[in-house]
């Protein structure tokens, strides 16, 4: 699914109310969508629209497009100095000779390290989705 990230809240309250016409007054049907426009509305009276539009990009962007690799290596040599200079910041993905990892805080002490997590296209070449 595209995530429209400007979706129009009006707009999306007169589908749901078209679509509710179709339904008897209180089936299952009227009771979801009545609960699902009231929800979208609710989350616009306590102006936190903008965090809604954040939450659905996220829940329905692929992995792949979603993960954000903010520094590449050619070798893990390069990555350390990195990572020592103290540029890292925690939760950082990075590649390192074509492979993910991401930026933890040591076990033990002050510092970070890195943990292999391997990048969506990873797990793609490994495990590709069904073509069915």
């Amino acid at each position: 699914m595209k995530y429209n990230k400007n979706f129009d809240v009006d707009s999306i309250l007169d589908i749901l109310r078209t679509v509710n016409e179709k339904y008897q007054e209180g089936s299952p049907e009227d009771e979801a969508l009545r609960v699902a426009a009231v929800a979208l509305f609710y989350v616009r009276e306590i102006q936190k629209l903008e965090d809604y539009r954040e939450f659905f990009r996220s829940f329905y962007t692929p992995a792949i497009d979603y993960i954000v690799v903010s520094q590449t290596f050619a070798t893990r040599e390069e990555a350390d100095a990195w990572l020592a200079s103290g540029k890292a910041s925690e939760g950082a993905r990075v590649r390192i000779a074509g492979q993910g990892f991401r930026v933890i805080p040591e076990r033990k002490g002050n510092g970070v390290r890195f943990l292999r997590s391997p990048l969506p296209e990873e797990l793609m070449e490994e495990e590709p989705p069904d073509s069915n």
